[in-house]
């Protein structure tokens, strides 16, 4: 793992339109992306069509297409990489509901840390519709979510990411869960 300092100072660079920033940036930055698409790879059904590094790709070229983004941080960039990851998951599952005219759901396994019935399986596009509606209600607890568990962030790391202390990430995110498995048990 890079240090925050290098990261950062490349963010900042590519923020100031540096083309070679973002080279150098991806260079950096590529293994973890490809650790952290490979976990959310890991909860979809075994027969998915995006492999990792087709995830990481079209997470790069949604990134890039960004004109002048205010990257903040290391932490800041890979939570918005989690986000743009998770849409490009729901879109693909979307779209082989569509071509499918409804059947074959894509799902994933929420891991323990979620859900207390750890191996139940969820429709991705069902989980994603409850963090749509949580999000409605309280925004804070659903990017506690997406980055706690899509993202894999540490209760420190999601602290640091959304500017608020340890304790409030870890009432929201009990508060969350809870709230997330009653409303996936009504689907």
């Amino acid at each position: 793992m890079q240090s925050q300092e290098d990261i950062t100072g490349l963010l900042r660079k590519w923020s100031q339109g540096d083309g070679s920033a973002g080279e150098d940036l991806t260079r950096l930055v590529y293994a973890e992306l490809r650790q952290m698409a490979k976990r959310y790879l890991r909860r979809e059904r075994p027969d998915h069509s995006l492999k990792s590094a087709e995830l990481v790709h079209e997470a790069y070229l949604r990134l890039v297409g960004q004109d002048r983004a205010r990257w903040q941080d290391r932490t800041h960039f890979f939570a918005i990489c989690a986000q743009v990851m998770r849409r490009i998951l729901v879109d693909h599952a979307r779209a082989r509901l569509r071509a499918k005219r409804g059947g074959g759901a894509t799902t994933l396994v929420l891991d323990e840390a979620l859900d207390p019935s750890p191996g139940r399986r969820y429709d991705l596009v069902a989980v994603d519709d409850a963090l749509d509606s949580l999000a409605e209600f309280d925004p804070q607890q659903s990017r506690i979510v997406e980055l706690r568990f899509f993202a894999g962030l540490s209760i420190e790391e999601t602290a640091e990411a959304l500017h608020v202390s340890k304790s409030t990430v870890n009432r929201d995110w009990v508060a969350a869960r809870a709230w997330l498995v009653r409303e996936l048990g009504r689907r």
